[in-house]
């Protein structure tokens, strides 16, 4: 009870308001500098973007990487305030972040090497945010590129994170133009110089109706003699992420144009016989 009476309450009390008052306004100043230093970022690459010969993905991406290169610079502020709130050396901590941080450059080579991939990945303009790639087994739009991890958004919505140093092989699909390929059958029956002409007529008609493609579409010829069909290929060049689109219209275009002049696509038949047993009297 003697040990109990002698604290002073009073004084406990009045320093952990205090404390507590400082716990209090690191976290508000730390909402509010993260809010405004976002803004300020995001206004200051729009800007960029409006003022220099830059991307959209470019301008993303570079924005992304500042804004969390930024967020993890806020962090380390916000954790040495804490510190000192409760009578730490800063010094000290420093002193203790670059030796914890030599021993996990031993430990975790493999951070090191994510942020030395994505350094390069940004400087040599391998991708950008939106821009279709494949890597590895995964395909996706770029939707974010960090100093650790890359995001991939699948076409089916999976979103992969990838880490950077696992992007060893990158195929870029949205850098300059893009072919369209088709090939359609027709068969052995009909005439291959007919089947040619009406296939360019309609390959010429659908160019004037689709400003996206830059080049052909072109009937190359017969590309392969299949089972049960004489396979021709019809090649065009299109915008960037328009080469799907304008495969389909190419499909329902030429089937329409062949099926208006009699000339047939073959498809499997089933034929189906059927044995009937023979009555015995």
């Amino acid at each position: 009870m003697d040990i109990i009476s002698k604290i002073n309450w009073v004084g406990l009390a009045t320093n952990a308001g205090i404390i507590f008052i400082k716990l209090l306004g690191i976290f508000i100043a730390y909402f509010i500098v993260r809010f405004l230093g976002n803004a300020l970022i995001t206004k200051a690459f729009n800007r960029v973007q409006r003022r220099d010969d830059i991307s959209v993905g470019r301008a993303k991406t570079l924005e992304s990487l500042a804004l969390n290169v930024y967020g993890y610079i806020l962090i380390f502020v916000f954790i040495v305030m804490v510190f000192q709130v409760f009578h730490y050396d800063a010094t000290a901590i420093l002193a203790g972040a670059g030796v914890v941080g030599l021993a996990v450059g031993f430990g975790a080579q493999g951070l090191v090497s994510d942020v030395v991939t994505g350094f390069f990945l940004l400087l040599e303009k391998q991708l950008d945010v939106g821009d279709y790639v494949t890597t590895g087994s995964f395909s996706g739009v770029v939707e974010q590129v960090g100093l650790r991890t890359t995001h991939l958004r699948g076409f089916d919505g999976t979103l992969h994170y990838i880490p950077n140093r696992e992007i060893t092989n990158l195929s870029n699909h949205s850098r300059g133009n893009m072919r369209a390929l088709v090939d359609i059958g027709i068969s052995y029956d009909d005439d291959i110089d007919e089947a040619i002409r009406v296939l360019q007529e309609t390959c010429d008609q659908v160019a004037k109706e689709n400003p996206v493609i830059i080049d052909g579409p072109n009937v190359i010829g017969v590309h392969a003699l299949g089972a049960s069909d004489v396979v021709i290929r019809v090649i065009a060049k299109t915008l960037n992420g328009e080469q799907y689109g304008m495969e389909t219209k190419l499909r329902k275009a030429m089937k329409e144009a062949l099926d208006a002049h009699g000339i047939d696509i073959p498809f499997p038949h089933q034929v189906i016989i059927e044995k009937k047993e023979k009555q015995t009297s």
